[in-house]
């Protein structure tokens, strides 16, 4: 069908390996490597994502803290004020609550809103809006109203940026029916991920990382959008099973380098979105690993490491061999000295920890 000077070198690998494996993966090798593909930082495709989509449906606009004259806190915003004018980029007072509802009302009357928080730490001054709002008003309304909006913006640990600014509230949206959550984990995820979001009809909580803005990565030149609700195998493996999301996949991609020089094959998981939970293929990956760890940026207790752990147990519990591991933030508010920070986050050797405590090694 194709002469070999048409295939990338790593299709010819998966050819001369297993047929079946290329046919299976067919689709997904294509769309990475057969694509016009450049590689770009996370900020530019987060702004491909708001620009495609503003020039797609012009009921999209974007508002929030700086986004317009400012090109963005972290400029992801950049150029978009003077394509789309200023009553499609909003620059607000630094005041969360009252531009989160103004962006419900508007999303109420059929308008798209994405609202950018400078950090989700300030989310909680709009919490009112997101929770007793945004996500209820589709089911108070018996379905007369809906929420299509986009509340995104930098989670987690930025370095030392004190207690206040470090935190993680992945756990604390998801919990709430009505909203999906969603936290990509580099630039093409980014993309695909905020595209179908801004689609969506329902309000979604777009969660990015501060220290991931510039991280760069190749994205496809033409349109493409990801499943909101959909987990990606990132590896496949045998020996055990590693989910993660966000920010995390980076450190998870350092243990399992050190794990493959101990002969350990990972099979990893990336999350991409925390509400929907795509908790069948964690189960389906346990099942023919029989181990399971879980890294996550959030603090233990209530965490979406805590349901997954509950979700196998109910589902996969004949095939553990082994109690599911969790490796989190320390249950303490973030300290400011950099060795305490270093302490406080999940690190590689945590890891590695955990898998070896699974595995018995």
């Amino acid at each position: 069908m194709f002469g070999n000077e048409l295939l990338p070198h790593r299709v010819l690998l998966f050819l001369e390996d297993d047929i079946s494996s290329f046919f299976k993966d067919f689709r997904a090798i294509f769309a990475a490597h057969l694509l016009d593909m450049r590689v770009i930082q996370f900020r530019e495709a987060l702004r491909e994502a708001l620009n495609e989509e503003m020039r797609r449906d012009e009921k999209v606009f974007l508002l929030g803290e700086e986004v317009a004259e400012y090109n963005g806190a972290y400029k992801v915003s950049q150029g978009m004020l003077e394509e789309f004018g200023e009553k499609r980029v909003i620059d607000t007072p630094i005041a969360e609550l009252g531009f989160a509802g103004i962006a419900v009302g508007a999303a109420m009357n059929g308008l798209r809103p994405v609202v950018e928080f400078m950090t989700f730490n300030f989310s909680l001054v709009a919490i009112d809006q997101v929770i007793n709002s945004a996500a209820k008003m589709n089911s108070m309304s018996g379905g007369q109203f809906t929420c299509p909006m986009v509340f995104r913006g930098p989670t987690g640990s930025a370095g030392q940026l004190g207690a206040q600014h470090s935190q993680n509230f992945e756990n604390w949206y998801a919990n709430c029916p009505g909203l999906k959550v969603v936290v990509p984990s580099n630039p093409y995820d980014a993309k695909g991920l905020l595209k179908s979001a801004i689609r969506d009809n329902d309000p979604v909580i777009f969660m990015e990382s501060e220290q991931m803005y510039g991280l760069k990565w190749e994205v496809p030149e033409e349109e493409y959008t990801l499943p909101l609700g959909k987990a990606h195998v990132v590896q496949e493996g045998n020996d055990v099973t590693i989910v993660t999301f966000g920010k995390m996949m980076r450190v998870v991609e350092q243990a399992n380098k050190a794990l493959q020089e101990d002969g350990v094959h990972a099979e990893i998981i990336d999350l991409r979105t925390v509400r929907p939970l795509d908790l069948e293929t964690i189960i389906e990956s346990v099942k023919k690993t029989n181990r399971l760890v879980v890294v996550e940026e959030a603090w233990p207790l209530a965490s979406i490491s805590s349901e997954i752990a509950y979700g196998v147990q109910q589902h996969a519990f004949d095939h553990l061999d082994a109690p599911v591991s969790r490796v989190t933030s320390r249950d303490v508010p973030l300290p400011y000295a950099p060795t305490l920070v270093e302490a406080y986050l999940p690190s590689v050797q945590r890891i590695v920890d955990a898998v070896k405590k699974v595995t018995y090694a």
